[in-house]
């Protein structure tokens, strides 16, 4: 009978696999799934959290740059409620700015993901031509590019003239100024149509079929399947753009300073101006917060009138 236990090094292997073990283990304690979040965390509470707890401090302080917090209450925040015609001014512009830009960019997206949803020659192409505008729409280059376009002497004037037609001062005229902007950001569709067109690819085609045999017309089959199974895509993409839009300014600010006759100036202008043109830190962090407040109502009214038009397959269409 052969004793292996006393052999020199029979032990190693197993002592090995210990170790091995027990490493393993101590990696997958929770410790080290901390560890792996620990550079997000900490971004996360010096660049996003730290600040706006700050920023809501200073809300309630005049504050400036160049001297101490001083508590004053809600000082601030009664001002611009009360004196502040100009925060009244740049509210409505963003406001009205939103409920035109929002359905625009939302139908003009759902439009064209329908007609990239077919199966044609060259389709890839298509989508990354459309989707493009999107990656650069909000950059200073675009922004000067479509000032110049829209600019009096500008590409959309020349081409109108060919007609004979006289265009207006797109960008110097209050009338049509907003306006301008409400196309730069509506034809930033892109990201909001890739979205509607994974909805579409996801919509069972046998619904289509069925309905083709009862003889549904295309319209109706459009409002009676295609609208219900986007609707929580809708949902989706109507928060974002919303979002997005309540805190536009590259293009405001490039393209038209916020003029002519502050009839581009939207809120987040205003706050700009007021935190780093006139350095009133606690004036400008109030009105972030009223930003914040703002965009958190119109999203729980669009959750909370979404139980009226959104529909849930898997909670039988609730």
């Amino acid at each position: 009978m052969h004793n292996t236990a006393s052999r020199p090094g029979s032990e190693r292997p197993t002592a090995k696999k210990a170790k091995v073990k027990a490493l393993r283990g101590r990696w997958e304690s929770p410790l080290a799934g901390y560890l792996f979040l620990s550079p997000w965390l900490i971004g996360f509470f010096m660049l996003t959290l730290g600040p706006m707890f700050m920023s809501l401090y200073y809300s309630f302080t005049d504050y400036s740059l160049l001297t101490k917090p001083n508590w004053v209450g809600v000082e601030n925040y009664k001002n611009i409620f009360t004196n502040d015609e100009v925060f009244a001014s740049s509210l409505r512009i963003t406001v009205l700015f939103v409920l035109v830009t929002v359905p625009l960019r939302l139908m003009f997206a759902l439009a064209v993901a329908m007609l990239l949803n077919r199966k044609i020659k060259g389709i890839s192409f298509y989508r990354t031509m459309v989707y493009l505008p999107s990656l650069i729409g909000t950059s200073i280059a675009v922004s000067i590019l479509w000032k110049n376009i829209f600019s009096r002497n500008g590409f959309i004037n020349d081409f109108l003239g060919i007609f004979g037609i006289k265009g207006p001062s797109w960008i110097a005229d209050p009338n049509y100024a907003l306006g301008t902007l409400v196309l730069l950001m509506v034809w930033q569709f892109g990201s909001s149509m890739i979205i509607f067109l994974a909805g579409l690819k996801q919509v069972p085609t046998d619904l289509y079929e069925a309905s083709s045999v009862d003889g549904a017309s295309k319209v109706r089959q459009f409002f009676s399947i295609t609208l219900p199974m986007l609707s929580p895509i809708i949902l989706f993409n109507a928060i974002q753009t919303m979002i997005n839009t309540f805190q536009m300014f590259t293009q405001s600010f490039v393209i038209t300073g916020g003029g002519p006759v502050k009839s581009t100036f939207v809120y987040v202008m205003y706050l700009y101006e007021e935190a780093f043109t006139k350095f009133h830190m606690g004036y400008a962090s109030a009105l972030a917060w009223i930003l914040l407040v703002l965009i958190g109502v119109f999203a729980g009214v669009l959750f909370g009138t979404s139980k009226y038009w959104v529909f849930y397959e898997s909670q039988g269409g609730k």
